[in-house]
């Protein structure tokens, strides 16, 4: 935690560099001189690219810097980094007294793929970020090990918020107003589509979707729309088929296209037994001469045929009742909706007795009913939800993973289980804004509580507890500046701040303009550092246990300026104190000082001072132990060469 200390300007940083007096002078993030961030609470991340993270650990040790953030950000040089070299990391940590953290594997937690949304592609997620947990323990097995991991990693963002520059209709003058530009939606089976919000000026007036509430609303009111559309589609669809293939029966049985001879010659039961057979491939020929004669024969055969299409009908239109049935019941039962779940349990229950007859063609009539009947159930509910907010989507998806790694965590190492992270990408991914971290860190929290109460048998207190303790957020306060690139200013990144800041238990620190993901240097762009980190400590409820990593992989990676750590620049730009007792002199006099203590003196004790008046025995004639080889005895009169 930041120390409140005195500025104190008593380091001689010697010399200037003549041509250019300012040079090397403030890098900073304005923290200082009110507030000091000691070097135990900065950190850096090592290199995500290289498997052999024991030598990134060990260059990064070499530096002096107390926290240092081991990375297995690509899931695939995660998976090259051997065993031993986690343990090895974990023995220089007891060492050298350092503290780790690991950001773990960007995987898109909610399981959606360029293909779609299934279950299947979130459990994978959920298996790989598991894994990388499991093997983060071992970096500090006897510790609460900070694993991060992002909130998405390919999601599109669900909805599109930008600063606009408008005119107002009272006053006339310009004026910044936020507004979602599109939004997403998924849809039952998977499938995603966006769409744009406009007015609907056939209901509404004019000025009705100007705030951003009423745009919030806007946007629930077309995904009902559109669920209803669909419902109705499909009801149509169902019915279509249901009075179809009723129909159909109804009409060969009634005999409608026959003539009266033909049709009196069987009954209905007959007509359904000969149909019974014939769906069953078994012989009928013999049966219908029998009953009708040779000479309709081909009449009967025909009427078979329209048998076989209303019985394949009222077949579809069963199973469109079927799926229809459970996505109605399943939306009814997850939001409790006691009148709905009324309805559709006495219609399940008086056809229970009834689903026999879909086996059975001589209840062909009985059974078109009955789904009918069903058509007219679904009818008088509320259309369920098959198209949902993306937001809403992630947010429940994306808890689901981190709540279920959380949970093994816990109960696999319990109270050294590493805390599962919740970093938030970079502005126009998904789920990257303050709102959303909340919202998916306060949805995990309450399916972990709820996980450990169930199947740990931990109480509700002891269950909320080691939920707030093992799932938090990671600030990247670099990501969350390229609002910027959308119009916002830095009073919205303080808001977002203040949003978080509760949840805040690991802080990434880079520098940007706000337009592109760069990376620099803190005090090289104009993210707001020294605001958000305020907030953070005035609102964050753990703030001492913090550790703020650098990552500044951009302007220290080998297409810039080497790969050199960034550590003596961030602690210059928070003006740590040089000394652990937390007091003058401080990194921002100390760093890159261009002049030496004795500049003006010229060159002192040079080189050639030594190589002519010795600095050893090396330099003395052989009769006084050196090496310098003389004409004649120094006693004889010879002068000195």
């Amino acid at each position: 935690m930041a120390e409140e200390v005195g500025y104190s300007e008593n380091f001689y940083a010697g010399a200037d560099y003549g041509l250019d007096p300012d040079y090397a002078g403030d890098l900073s993030t304005g923290i200082f001189p009110n507030y000091r961030f000691p070097a135990s609470s900065l950190g850096v991340a090592t290199d995500p690219r290289t498997a052999n993270q024991l030598k990134a650990v060990s260059d990064k040790l070499n530096t002096g810097a107390k926290n240092i953030e081991v990375s297995g950000v690509t899931a695939a040089t995660l998976e090259t980094i051997p065993e031993q070299h986690l343990k090895e990391i974990e023995r220089l940590k007891k060492l050298t007294g350092v503290n780790l953290t690991f950001h773990g594997p960007t995987i898109e937690p909610t399981g959606v793929s360029r293909q779609g949304w299934n279950e299947s592609h979130r459990e994978q997620a959920e298996r790989q970020m598991w894994q990388s947990v499991e093997r983060a323990h071992r970096l500090d097995s006897k510790g609460n090990i900070v694993v991060t991991f992002h909130s998405s990693n390919g999601l599109p963002d669900p909805e599109t918020k930008v600063m606009e520059e408008v005119i107002d209709p009272e006053t006339g003058k310009k004026k910044m107003k936020e507004r979602i530009k599109e939004f997403w939606f998924v849809s039952n089976d998977g499938q995603f589509q966006s769409k744009t919000i406009s007015p609907d000026y056939f209901k509404s007036k004019e000025g009705e979707y100007e705030t951003f509430d009423q745009q919030k609303n806007a946007i629930q009111t077309v995904i009902d729309k559109q669920n209803k559309d669909v419902w109705y589609r499909q009801l149509q669809q169902l019915s279509f088929h249901a009075n179809n293939g009723a129909g159909i029966i109804e009409k060969v049985l009634s005999g409608k296209d026959l003539d009266s001879g033909v049709k009196q010659k069987a009954s209905e039961n007959q007509w359904l037994k000969i149909y019974s057979d014939y769906s069953k491939g078994k012989p009928v020929m013999k049966v219908v001469e029998k009953i009708f004669g040779e000479q309709d024969k081909e009449v009967v055969g025909k009427q078979l045929q329209e048998f076989e299409h209303g019985d394949l009908y009222l077949r579809d239109a069963y199973q469109d009742l079927q799926n229809l049935f459970n996505q109605a019941y399943d939306t009814a039962k997850k939001g409790e909706d006691k009148e709905t779940l009324k309805k559709l349990n006495d219609y399940r229950q008086g056809i229970k007795n009834s689903l026999i007859k879909i086996e059975d063609p001589m209840k062909l009539q009985e059974f078109g009913s009955e789904i009918i009947e069903g058509v007219h159930v679904l009818r008088s509910i509320e259309a369920p939800e098959s198209l949902k907010p993306l937001r809403k989507f992630a947010v429940d998806k994306s808890s689901e993973t981190f709540s279920n790694v959380a949970f093994n965590a816990y109960k696999k190492f319990k109270d050294t289980a590493p805390i599962i992270s919740v970093e938030n990408p970079p502005v126009g991914m998904g789920l990257s804004r303050a709102d959303d971290l909340r919202d998916v860190v306060k949805a995990s929290r309450e399916k972990l509580q709820k996980k450990l109460v169930e199947k740990e048998g931990l109480s509700e207190f002891e269950a909320e507890e080691q939920a707030k303790k093992l799932i938090g957020v990671t600030w990247d306060v670099g990501h969350i500046n390229m609002v910027k690139k959308y119009g916002y200013d830095d009073k919205l990144l303080e808001k977002e701040t203040k949003t978080v800041a509760p949840f805040v238990k690991h802080v990434h620190l880079s520098d940007n303009f706000g337009m592109e993901h760069t990376e620099l240097p803190m005090g090289m762009g104009n993210v707001p550092t020294k605001k958000m980190l305020e907030i953070i400590q005035k609102y964050g409820k753990q703030v001492e246990k913090i550790k703020h990593i650098a990552e500044t992989g951009t302007w220290f990676g080998p297409q810039a300026f080497g790969t050199r750590t960034p550590f003596a620049e961030t602690l210059k730009s928070f003006g740590s104190p040089i000394y652990s007792m937390k007091m003058a002199p401080y990194w921002n006099q100390a760093y890159a000082s261009s002049g030496g203590y004795f500049a003006g003196y010229g060159q002192t004790l040079p080189e050639q001072h030594f190589s002519m008046y010795g600095a050893g025995f090396s330099g003395l004639p052989p009769e006084l132990g050196g090496q310098v080889a003389r004409g004649g005895s120094r006693l004889g009169g010879t002068p000195m060469e």
